[in-house]
């Protein structure tokens, strides 16, 4: 096994419609792809419920596990809590963490769902109802696995979720890459936050992660790196704004993949965002970091 490569059948919950804005199926669509190449997957189990206590509210996880979650909290997310939703999102928690548990040991490995960041304790929001990377890194922690962890996070939007559950534990450096002038809003304080002009395109883009890539690694020293890699940066992205193009997404995964493996520091790669009206394309662009950490996997296998 070069890559693992993590996905459960609940990643895409039926309960949303294909009109919907958030395109659920694309993660039966990048599993589909994946398939068609030849790749097999990892199944993991739904996330126990005191795995989600480490990073959430313990009424607000009862709640989305019974569907009883209260209106105005559904509207901030932009789902109906369905069961469906409610698996979906415990599978997502769960490949997180075993994609974690299997960077570990192979030096890298990617869940095909996950990179929910703007959930935090008290709840979801955003089309993320838990918080999969901040319960992996705690359970990584909790469990003495890294004594120090990185969130790398790509998607066009501020990690605000993941900023807010990781306030005041040094142990998890969280930083994000994001469109300033973008949701949500208030954009409460990561370790390191870079927010890009709209428009800034693939050149200005790939410089300031490389800035932002060498800054991480001058402030923490992680046993292991979560890296949220959203194609909503993407030109076609209805959500975006930030006009990169496939290549600027390839060189984007690239970098992040070689900075860890140059280092020695194991990654896990999640899908996060990505919202063009076209889910097989979304879902083609999501492979682009599976091959960019299938690279750096064939290399130091």
């Amino acid at each position: 096994m070069s890559l693992p490569i993590v996905h459960h059948a609940d990643y895409d919950a039926d309960s949303v419609p294909d009109g919907h804005r958030f395109p659920m199926r694309k993660y039966s669509l990048v599993a589909e792809l994946l398939r068609e190449r030849g790749e097999r997957f990892v199944v993991p189990a739904h996330a126990p419920e005191s795995w989600l206590h480490l990073a959430h509210d313990p009424a607000y996880v009862t709640a989305v596990i019974t569907s009883s979650v209260d209106r105005a909290r559904e509207r901030r997310i932009g789902f109906e809590m369905t069961p469906a939703i409610a698996a979906r999102t415990r599978a997502s928690v769960g490949g997180t963490c075993l994609a974690a548990r299997l960077a570990m040991e192979h030096g890298a490995a990617v869940s095909l769902a996950g990179g929910s960041h703007h959930a935090d304790y008290q709840g979801g929001a955003g089309f993320c109802v838990f918080n999969d990377v901040a319960v992996a890194a705690r359970l990584m922690i909790e469990e003495g696995m890294a004594r120090q962890v990185a969130v790398i996070d790509c998607d066009v939007h501020h990690g605000d979720g993941t900023a807010r559950i990781f306030a005041d534990e040094p142990r998890v450096f969280t930083a994000s890459l994001h469109c300033e002038d973008n949701w949500p809003r208030e954009k409460p304080a990561s370790d390191l936050d870079a927010g890009l002009d709209k428009g800034t395109g693939d050149a200005g883009y790939i410089e300031a992660l490389a800035g932002l890539v060498s800054e991480v690694f001058e402030r923490a020293s992680p046993g292991l790196v979560f890296y949220n890699a959203g194609v909503d940066p993407h030109a076609d992205d209805r959500l975006g704004h930030l006009e990169l193009s496939d290549d600027g997404l390839k060189a984007r995964d690239r970098m992040v993949a070689q900075a860890c493996a140059s280092r020695g520091v194991p990654v896990v790669g999640v899908l996060g965002g990505g919202y063009s009206k076209d889910a097989r394309a979304v879902a083609r662009r999501h492979t682009f970091m599976v091959d960019a950490l299938q690279a750096i996997a064939a290399v130091s296998a």
